[in-house]
């Protein structure tokens, strides 16, 4: 497809901001299984979406701390295969971490933990960077152009 080429698509965009936020619900829900789960006798919603469980002074929250963490880092090779522009990585990773917060409010409240906005605020500028640096690096990749010769 060539970028010059496509029209505005709301469907689109909708869709990809779906997947792009179940996507990341899922790979946090298999990080927190796997590092949270762990230590806690029963996993539950709140570690994804209550602020008090993002804290630096237990082990269990910094778990859940780099669980937030790796989910970005993941986030950011799906943009490459989901989004494929560089140039809309931040508007993306903008969109995912304000539905979080969304979410994180109806669920607990307004978060007032600095740590929540702490890991959130990296979370975002990781996902972003890293989801724009893979995007530019496949666009900046040389076209292989086939070279046929004839035996005439």
């Amino acid at each position: 497809m060539f970028y010059g080429a496509v029209v505005w698509d709301p469907w689109l965009i909708v869709a990809q901001i779906v997947c792009f936020q179940c996507l990341y619900y899922l790979t946090l829900g298999v990080f927190m299984a796997i590092l949270v789960g762990t230590r806690v006798s029963r996993m539950s919603l709140v570690y994804f979406f209550d602020y008090a469980t993002v804290t630096a002074s237990t082990a269990t929250g910094w778990c859940v701390i780099v669980s937030f963490l790796l989910s970005a880092l993941a986030g950011s090779g799906y943009m490459l295969y989901l989004i494929e522009r560089a140039k809309k990585c931040l508007d993306f990773s903008a969109t995912l971490y304000i539905i979080h917060l969304f979410l994180c409010i109806i669920y607990g409240g307004w978060p007032s933990s600095i740590t929540w906005w702490v890991v959130n605020v990296i979370g975002l500028a990781v996902m972003a960077l890293l989801g724009e640096y893979l995007c530019i690096k496949r666009e900046l990749r040389e076209i292989p152009i086939a070279r046929y010769r004839s035996n005439v």
